[in-house]
């Protein structure tokens, strides 16, 4: 029988993944600590390692699952930039769920946009005390306004076709454009600069790689327009958190939403509520009044958790049965 060590277990995904595998019948056990170099040597024994986001596979940890004689690390999400491909063998393939929901990272980042510009967030507070002011709430329209899209896969083109909807210009920057794409569902390619210097808003959703690390940071951020909104629901290295505070302290930017964050291995997805442990940078954030974040939720629909766990079974079985995988991260 296979199986299959699950790291970062949170509840739902032990009640999604059990439901899924009455139909597999694999020998799933769950662990709540994350992969890391302390936490890899419980995989002994273990054909496949399940892990999320914030798992780490790097040097240190590939050699420990190859010595466990793990054959497979199944991600259960899109991004892979958690593990260090570098270090990859033949012992050990790699698999991921490229596709869960567009939709659902898309949704939530227009959320985002309409929370910070509509100050609902603010009036929710307000009102919940019988405070019906208007001071201080004041937003603006999208439509007209100057959108910049980084990144056009699958999710950059859905937040596009919201922003159509709400009669904003697109612009968008990729180093891989798709220009028929943009001919259909009208937007157009600029350089990243150009993007930068004209925008209203900007919204990230691009993939981590060694081109986009801290791809907001000050320099970037200067030549955007006085009272710019960023957006970020793909991964939280792709701003330099010191930048952003100290741009965000010179009254730069209108707004920033924020579902990932650049060290949130430690908070993100748990409840830190009674912890004294506490991230200075975070802290500041999460203290300003133009800064709304969430807690790495934004694929965290009924229809994308489904995918992901289908789609995970799918993966494995693939790959035990045929030797390959459609989704198969290879070095």
């Amino acid at each position: 029988m296979i199986k299959i060590a699950f790291f970062d277990t949170k509840e739902y995904d032990k009640n999604s993944f059990d439901e899924y595998n009455k139909n597999y019948g694999y020998e799933i056990t769950y662990f709540k600590n994350r992969l890391t170099a302390e936490t890899a040597p419980l995989t002994s024994g273990f054909d496949i390692v399940c892990i999320f986001v914030n798992d780490v596979v790097d040097k240190e940890v590939m050699s420990i699952l190859e010595k466990c004689n793990v054959k497979l690390i199944a991600l259960r999400c899109a991004g892979f930039n958690n593990i260090d491909i570098d270090y990859l063998t033949d012992k050990i393939k790699i698999v991921r769920v490229p596709d869960y929901s567009p939709f659902a990272v898309a949704e939530h980042a227009v959320g985002l946009l309409l929370t910070l510009n509509r100050k609902i967030y603010k009036a929710y507070q307000r009102t919940r005390k019988y405070n019906f002011s208007l001071d201080g709430l004041l937003g603006f329209d999208i439509h007209g306004k100057t959108v910049g899209v980084i990144g056009t896969g699958k999710i950059g083109k859905v937040f596009i076709k919201i922003m159509n909807g709400f009669g904003a210009n697109v612009i968008a920057y990729d180093l891989f454009p798709d220009s028929e794409s943009a001919k259909k569902i009208n937007y157009s390619y600029v350089s990243l600069d150009e993007l930068f210097k004209t925008s209203d808003i900007i919204s990230l959703h691009c993939p981590l790689t060694s081109e986009t690390v801290n791809i907001i940071n000050k320099e970037s951020i200067g030549k955007m327009k006085d009272g710019v909104y960023i957006l970020n629901t793909s991964r939280g290295k792709l701003i330099d958190t010191n930048d952003l505070i100290q741009m965000l302290e010179l009254g730069k930017i209108g707004g920033i939403g924020l579902d990932v964050y650049e060290d949130e291995e430690q908070y993100f997805l748990n409840d830190m509520s009674n912890s004294y442990i506490r991230d200075k940078d975070l802290s500041i954030l999460l203290s300003m009044p133009n800064v709304v974040i969430t807690a790495h939720q934004a694929f965290f629909t009924k229809e994308a958790l489904e995918k992901i766990v289908s789609t995970t079974f799918s993966n494995i079985k693939d790959i035990f049965e045929k030797g390959n995988c459609i989704n198969e991260v290879k070095k």
